[in-house]
């Protein structure tokens, strides 16, 4: 197909996109409408927009390079993102987020957590992360739709970058969330046809079927690099060694940090606030339980089998014939599937990309004018979106800079980790939020902090993948990490800081209601003198004694 062909199906595709945001610029009125939608979305189309904001073009050019790399160990996040960002996030968080946000007529994230815990600090520190932290994330999906495109058309990457974030940046400014929601809803169901037909596809060219392909890709297991064999990799249908260090990055990188931290994800949390009932909300569940496996299990199952293709095309394994891994899938896409179908998958990782951008823009954007700085432009206007739409232009502008400077093959570690420094800072105070009355403003706001800076020390200090090009560690200490003993270097910052920060919360809760404290206190003084006093009664008996004393302040109200 020629280059004339795609500028002209892009050019169409945008159009429709500028006049959905167009659709959403005309009904939004007010402050409401441009945060939330009023509260009235549709929950078909919330459904579509939370499965387009979670896959970006990360997940299907950057995890689909992983799983061509290394295998299809990386299908348990697949299972893991359905489980966690559907099912746990829509039953046991969806539903009690929606009835606390119209408790408190929240508008954003922060202002959630901030009005529940009746603290100002609270609403900015999250904000503060969320404009500071997220344009990281926003930069690796900006890189994941732009190297498709520039393979695709073969043009030069900085203009391909310019236009499609202008296009993304016009929509979001003018039409708000529901013209994000709409533009959204139409980009899922590409990308969830693409993947159907991509899935097919494979079979058809290979002339095999799926038990057949999959043996076949057991028996190259040998053909593995030897870079990649130091690394634990065993083939593309085995998980890697054990305690190996590709099985840390893995298991503790990929599919724990970004399973976990979709539920912390501000710019999907937001979404359950947007509709009117939990009936409506309970129906998004089953929609995204099947966009969520078909759309990212296909592109992780194609990934690893496109080994085979290379193989037979080019005689060499995926990660031979491209070094890079983020350019597997572009280039997988050029030579294995039909003209035509270049086109409309190009059309795909826009989506992906615009689905997930526009959602991460209109986030920061909030943050920054409803949360930072509400009283912007509206001194004389209430109503006014002036500030939010401030924020949404500088959050574009800081991520634009910021994909300049990414490395190759960084799409798929950038989303690991920004989603683990979510889960790690905000998981545990969202969570209580929810489900423990307990929790107070003192443990929330030291549970922030405490996973957050966990965060970023276990990045710079301990976890090589990036204090060793960071350098920090080095400048201060002449060694890559303060821990240069295996595997503590290969394991991800998500599972120093995360337990750190639910404990945190838990401790200084409790110090801070000096009764139940004390009566915390009393419970184990006198458990450890009994035990002292008669070894002859059974510790199941004492235990289950302690347990319920130590809870009786969660029942009867104590300071």
């Amino acid at each position: 197909m020629s280059t004339l062909t795609l500028g002209i199906i892009v050019i169409i595709y945008m159009f429709v996109i500028a006049w959905l945001g167009y659709l959403g610029y005309r009904q939004t009125k007010n402050a409401s409408d441009y945060l939330l939608g009023g509260r009235k979305v549709n929950p078909i189309i919330m459904a579509l927009s939370y499965g387009a904001t979670f896959i970006s073009a990360s997940a299907i050019v950057g995890f689909g390079g992983v799983a061509a790399t290394f295998g299809m160990g990386i299908q348990w996040l697949c299972l893991l993102n359905m489980f966690m960002g559907v099912v746990v996030a829509f039953i046991f968080f969806g539903r009690r987020t929606r009835k606390l946000g119209e408790a408190h007529n929240a508008r954003t994230f922060p202002q959630l957590l901030g009005l529940h815990y009746k603290s100002r600090s609270i609403q900015i520190f999250i904000a503060s992360i969320i404009f500071i932290g997220m344009p990281l994330y926003a930069a690796v999906v900006m890189k994941g739709g732009a190297v498709f495109i520039e393979q695709m058309f073969h043009i030069d990457l900085h203009l391909a970058l310019l236009i499609f974030t202008l296009i993304v940046a016009a929509y979001v400014i003018t039409g708000g969330i529901k013209g994000v929601l709409y533009t959204d809803a139409l980009q899922a169901v590409i990308m969830f046809a693409c993947m159907l037909f991509l899935l097919f596809w494979f079979y058809h060219i290979m002339d095999m079927g799926f038990i057949e392909a999959n043996q076949k890709l057991t028996d190259i297991a040998p053909m593995v690099p030897e870079r990649f064999k130091a690394l634990g990799h065993q083939g593309w249908t085995a998980m890697p060694i054990s305690g190996s260090s590709q099985w840390y990055t893995l298991v503790t990188s990929l599919i724990l940090g970004v399973g976990i931290g979709c539920l912390a994800q501000p710019q999907l949390v937001v979404r359950f606030m947007m509709v009117e009932s939990t009936k409506q909300l309970n129906r998004g569940v089953l929609i995204g339980c099947v966009f969520l496996i078909v759309t990212v299990g296909a592109i992780y199952h194609v990934g690893a089998l496109s080994n085979l293709f290379f193989l037979k095309t080019e005689g060499v394994v995926a990660s031979e014939a491209v070094k890079d891994m983020d350019k597997i899938i572009p280039l997988f896409i050029n030579k294995a599937m039909p003209e035509w179908f270049g086109a409309v998958f190009m059309l795909c990782i826009l989506s992906a990309s615009m689905s997930t951008l526009s959602a991460q823009f209109h986030t920061m954007g909030a943050a920054f004018g409803a949360d930072a700085f509400p009283k912007l432009g509206r001194s004389k206007n209430p109503n006014s979106t002036l500030g939010v739409r401030i924020g949404v232009l500088c959050s574009i502008l800081v991520s634009y800079v910021i994909c300049y400077t990414l490395s190759a093959s960084i799409i798929a570690r950038g989303t690991a980790l920004f989603m683990g420094i979510c889960a790690a800072t905000f998981l545990p105070t969202y969570f209580c939020s929810l489900y423990w009355k307990g929790a107070t403003r003192q443990g929330a706001l030291a549970s922030l902090w405490v996973g957050g800076l966990a965060s970023l020390f276990a990045m710079l200090f301990l976890h090589k993948a990036e204090a060793a090009p960071v350098g920090l560690c080095k400048a201060l200490f002449g060694q890559d990490v303060l821990i240069d003993v295996y595997p503590w270097h290969a394991i991800d910052p998500i599972l120093f800081a995360l337990p750190l920060s639910a404990i945190t919360i838990v401790l200084v809760s409790l110090a801070t209601q000096k009764k139940a404290f004390l009566a915390f206190l009393m419970n184990l003084k006198t458990l450890i003198s009994i035990y002292s006093i008669d070894r002859y009664i059974e510790n199941s008996t004492f235990a289950l004694w302690f347990f319920h004393n130590s809870i009786r302040f969660k029942v009867n109200k104590v300071g």
